[in-house]
């Protein structure tokens, strides 16, 4: 039995992962930081503050696995450092505290184009996010890379919702996936064994159960 740490709960990836931690037997307690408190449910101890920081510092309860499915977009955090706070300092803090609490297994929903030399600054913040994973030592690292994300959002995304008809139709790794694809797959390899320290899964590989 595992207990987990899960950070972007309140998210399309993360609510539809936290809804499998829950329903599967090897999940034993789930620790979910939020800033605003989630419906009682079975495993889940939510803790509840204004800046994630604030619940990830004091943390003390052991953890096997963390699970970081934040993210956002420059308009909707409203900033460029509004932005880098959360799609960057947030998911290394989440991290960090996950290897204070003894996890050996990290996995993080990154994006489609991750590269810290990027011209465009949401990949080049994802690149850099990643980089910084990469420095931290981890037994394991999965990076998930996901194109434009399908699902219904509590609060929709304009331009996702302009783009989506042109991403569900484009190849390989530019086609829009199913947010419950990407967390199926992050429960799925958060238990597979591998000898790889570091796994990235790419968008094409995430589309395989819809083509199923």
């Amino acid at each position: 039995m595992s207990r987990v740490l899960l950070t972007g709960a309140t998210g399309l990836v993360g609510g539809y992962l936290l809804d499998l931690l829950i329903a599967d037997p090897r999940i034993s307690e789930i620790i979910v930081p939020t800033r605003r408190p989630l419906p009682a449910r079975d495993k889940v101890v939510n803790l509840v503050a204004e800046d994630l920081t604030d619940v990830l510092r004091p943390l003390e309860t052991p953890v096997d696995i963390v699970f970081c499915c934040l993210g956002t977009t420059r308009k909707q955090a409203g900033s460029k450092p509004a932005f880098i706070h959360v799609d960057y300092t947030l998911v290394v803090d989440s991290a960090l505290t996950g290897q204070r609490l003894g996890a050996k297994h990290l996995l993080v929903v990154s994006a489609h184009g991750a590269n810290a030399r990027s011209p465009f600054f949401y990949n080049r913040v994802k690149g850099e996010m990643e980089n910084a994973l990469r420095h931290q030592g981890w037994p394991r690292l999965t990076l998930v890379r996901p194109s434009l994300l399908l699902g219904e959002r509590h609060q929709r995304r304009g331009g996702e919702s302009l783009f989506a008809p042109l991403f569900k139709i484009l190849p390989g790794n530019w086609r829009a996936v199913e947010a419950r694809d990407v967390a199926e797959a992050m429960l799925q390899q958060a238990f597979t064994t591998t000898d790889a320290e570091i796994t990235i899964i790419e968008s094409a590989d995430l589309q395989l159960s819809q083509r199923k």
